[in-house]
């Protein structure tokens, strides 16, 4: 059970955290502007939250938690009942309305390598594997990572902001990808 002054803490660093991830690149937030935001030490602030990847991380959780629970038992085309090829292009859809949404705390973390390593990364993973498995795709598992890396937030950032690309031309083109979970070679 956590205590009511670390539960007001706790609340107080992430308001300001998101706060703060809202008004620059989140490469250029540091931790300090986040404890001096939130008006705590930074002991209390490093207590808790090691670097400002896990801050942003605490901070996606509820929206990922939202996107799994449709993945798991919501409405198809999302959730179970449609076709692979459907369902994957629904959540490409629904991903890249994440990624617009809250882009600045996926860039802030999923940098690098260490986005194979959140646990909302793990989850989209087995859900893309267990769609191309439905579909009868061959070596699923070489493809995963290739149908999952145009959502990196590198990528999608660069698109949006570099290539002047809205969120529906993205999504239609990630459409495309599904062509993949027919082309069934045996």
């Amino acid at each position: 059970m956590e205590r009511a002054d670390a539960a007001r803490n706790r609340a107080r660093i992430l308001a300001a955290a998101a706060e703060v991830f809202s008004t620059k690149p989140a490469h250029e937030v540091t931790m300090d502007e986040i404890a001096k935001a939130a008006g705590v030490g930074r002991g209390t602030l490093y207590r808790r939250y090691p670097d400002r990847a896990s801050i942003a991380v605490a901070l996606l959780d509820e929206h990922e938690r939202v996107l799994q629970e449709s993945l798991m038992r919501g409405e198809p085309p999302l959730g179970p009942g449609a076709p692979p090829a459907e369902r994957l292009a629904a959540f490409y859809a629904a991903m890249v309305e994440l990624l617009e949404n809250h882009r600045h705390l996926v860039l802030g973390s999923e940098v690098g390598r260490s986005r194979f390593e959140t646990g909302a990364y793990g989850f989209w993973r087995a859900h893309v594997r267990s769609l191309l498995v439905a579909a009868a795709v061959t070596e699923p598992d070489a493809l995963v990572e290739a149908l999952l890396a145009p959502l990196a937030p590198e990528v999608y950032a660069y698109q949006r902001e570099d290539r002047g690309l809205g969120p529906a031309e993205i999504t239609a083109a990630l459409t495309r990808l599904t062509a993949v979970l027919g082309a069934q070679r045996r």
